[in-house]
């Protein structure tokens, strides 16, 4: 059986360096000069904890799939991303016109603030969220409301609709990057039902880039709700499907909504070994299910094995959690980062919380004892 990790070696070409198994794992940044870091590069032996990517890379069918595309490299992606886009259709359930796909997720978000925000088109969001909305808003002179969650580190979805006054765009990441927070079904049609009110013409973005990985039983995807205008949701292959370095992801919304992103879509946006990738893995069912149960079992591991320190963190659902280290969020990644563990990057105003991404079992296993001397060294 094929290795991820050895894939390209059974390439058999020369200079394939951009596909090592480290590359198509995508384990390296995310958003650190948003945060005022600067990059560091991975070290050979770190554990890289510090971007909600899946340690086990893409499925077996996706990297064959990729072996099988590199063909047609010299091709322009026109057929392949209409492919994707029919199968991420059939794999939803909905029309190929409601599907839009992007560069990753991020570039959906970037299409849906450049779109709607603005010099007074304000950006409703979360603090902390991610941050890429407010970025964007930001270079576009738009105004940022950031609603800060509850003290349980849930959004305040009532203080978010109502700051929605000449908004131009909500942002709603759900489950939310870093809580890991989740809120249901009902929840985010009572928030999407407020928000309209408060600002008809805007448009209401909800990230579901964790979806897969929930299995809160209230739990809905935002899906349900986008036959009402404006209202979009985006979903990545980066996540669950392991694929953080190639670079796909998606826009559902009815056409309508949908018209409004496409003045900001790139060109041939998603390449192709990445589209022939994610149709693979759309067409193998057990990859969701054996991902969620590999990052639940190692994400509870962790959990459990801070509190019984007197390091409880809330319940995530997603593939990292947000833990209250008791120290600055700086220091400790600092501490980590000496001892070969690579954590998250802070998220004020929770300067002393460390999001902790959720790899193997063995890599929980040798990162845990690594927090356990920084902490109780602290």
């Amino acid at each position: 059986m094929l290795n991820r990790r050895d894939f390209v070696r059974t390439l058999g070409i020369g200079g394939a360096g951009i596909l090592s198994g480290t590359m198509v794992a995508a384990r390296g940044r995310e958003a650190f000069n948003a945060a005022g870091l600067d990059w560091i590069p991975y070290q050979g032996g770190s554990i890289r904890l510090s971007s909600n990517e899946n340690p086990n890379g893409p499925c077996q069918a996706a990297l064959g799939a990729i072996r099988d595309a590199l063909s047609e490299a010299n091709r322009y992606p026109g057929g392949s991303s209409s492919a994707l886009q029919s199968a991420i259709a059939a794999h939803i359930g909905v029309p190929t016109n409601n599907i839009l796909l992007g560069c990753g997720s991020g570039e959906i978000l970037r299409m849906a603030t450049r779109a709607m925000t603005g010099p007074g088109r304000a950006l409703v969001t979360a603090s902390p969220t991610f941050e890429d909305p407010e970025g964007h808003a930001a270079a576009a002179k738009a105004e940022v409301r950031s609603i800060p969650v509850k003290a349980d580190l849930s959004l305040d979805l009532d203080a978010m609709a109502s700051a929605g006054a000449g908004a131009g765009l909500f942002f709603v990441c759900n489950p939310n990057n870093p809580t890991g927070t989740l809120h249901g079904g009902d929840a985010i049609a009572a928030f999407v039902a407020s928000a309209r009110k408060a600002a008809p013409d805007a448009m209401i973005l909800i990230d579901e880039a964790y979806h897969e990985y929930v299995e809160d039983p209230s739990y809905r995807s935002a899906v349900s709700l986008i036959a009402q205008p404006n209202v979009l949701v985006s979903r990545t292959f980066s996540k669950v499907y392991g694929m953080a370095g190639l670079r796909a992801g998606y826009a559902i919304g009815s056409p309508e909504t949908l018209a409004r992103l496409r003045g900001e879509r790139l060109g041939n946006n998603v390449n192709v070994l990445a589209a022939s990738a994610a149709i693979a893995a759309l067409r193998d069912p057990d990859v969701a299910v054996r991902e969620r149960t590999l990052n639940r079992d190692a994400r509870e591991y962790t959990r459990t094995e801070l509190e019984r320190i007197g390091y409880p963190s809330i319940p995530s659902h997603a593939n990292f959690i947000m833990v209250d280290v008791k120290q600055e969020t700086r220091a400790f990644a600092q501490a980590c980062r000496a001892q070969g563990i690579m954590v998250g990057r802070p998220f004020p105003p929770l300067t002393r919380h460390s999001r902790i991404s959720i790899g193997t079992m063995d890599e929980m296993t040798r990162a845990v004892a690594v927090f356990k001397r920084v902490l109780t060294a602290a």
